[in-house]
């Protein structure tokens, strides 16, 4: 296991670093993310110090926040000051350089079980209740209209295309959110998909409803 007090340094590093992001990005959403990745490692298994440092520091590379490679670089500066195992360095940057969507349109055949865990629990936090909340507080924070009818659902190509979207935030749902539970690598991750996936489609149904459609 990590150090203790090297955790507790790693982890302020992050929290500091995550301070400027919406409150889907911030420090509660590494939280959420742990404790998603704690269930799911308890089933599928993996190396829990992989997982946890990946899982603490892989927003600090998300592309709608920070330049990717200058993040990269600052994350490698960091853990090697604390002296991380080599091997578990290298694959903890390897999890956050294939960890979010938009990589589905990238050019990889990198795989781990610690990837697979780390990526279920940051899709799972994406959906259900807290994923509404998400999705709304960052439309809320990029100034998008939260529907409108008259612009529909896209296709992307292309993870450009995706990421210099502007579509509203309910278009997002149909976008990406209810397409992760079929992206789930794990079958306890799928399984803890479904649930929140169907609170999703309620909310859909429910909002549609109420905007008269």
């Amino acid at each position: 296991m990590i150090n203790d007090k090297i955790l507790f340094e790693i982890e302020q590093w992050a929290k500091q670093m995550l301070a400027d992001c919406d409150a889907g990005h911030d420090w509660w959403h590494i939280i959420r993310v742990r404790n998603n990745a704690k269930a799911v490692h308890a089933i599928e298994g993996g190396d829990w110090n992989t997982i946890l440092l990946a899982v603490i520091l892989h927003d600090i590379a998300d592309t709608k926040f920070f330049d990717e490679v200058e993040s990269l670089m600052l994350i490698e500066r960091k853990l090697k000051e604390h002296h991380i195992d080599a091997e578990v360095l290298d694959h903890v940057i390897k999890i956050i350089q294939n960890l979010s969507f938009s990589k589905q349109w990238c050019d990889t055949s990198f795989t781990s079980l610690e990837l697979s865990v780390v990526q279920d629990a940051d899709r799972l936090d994406a959906i259900g209740a807290v994923g509404v909340a998400r999705a709304f507080s960052y439309g809320g924070h990029k100034g998008r209209d939260f529907y409108n009818p008259a612009i529909p659902p896209q296709e992307y190509a292309s993870a450009d295309e995706y990421r210099n979207s502007n579509s509203p935030t309910i278009n997002h749902f149909y976008e990406k959110l209810l397409l992760l539970k079929d992206k789930m690598n794990t079958k306890s991750g799928m399984a803890m998909a479904a649930q929140r996936h169907q609170f999703m489609e309620e909310y859909l149904k429910q909002f549609f409803k109420e905007w008269g459609e």
